[in-house]
């Protein structure tokens, strides 16, 4: 049996993740009401976990190349 390497389990783990939010996405589809800020929207539940989904992903993103560690050059 072969060996997984570190990019092949994170590659099958962020599959889990998509597949497991397509799948959340796919089971909310009502519409709901949402207060941001001063504003209150009615949009589908599935587009509001869309949204939030993406923020996470977009600041996780910054996160990791602010908080990234540089390798010293031999």
């Amino acid at each position: 049996m072969r060996r997984l390497s570190g990019k092949q389990i994170k590659l099958i783990a962020i599959l889990f993740v998509c597949i497991g939010a397509v799948i959340v996405f796919l089971q909310n589809t009502e519409v709901v009401q949402t207060k941001i800020l001063f504003a209150t929207l009615r949009m589908s539940m599935a587009l509001l976990l869309m949204l939030t989904f993406i923020l996470g992903y977009i600041v996780g993103l910054i996160s990791m190349t602010q908080f990234r560690r540089t390798r010293p050059k031999a």
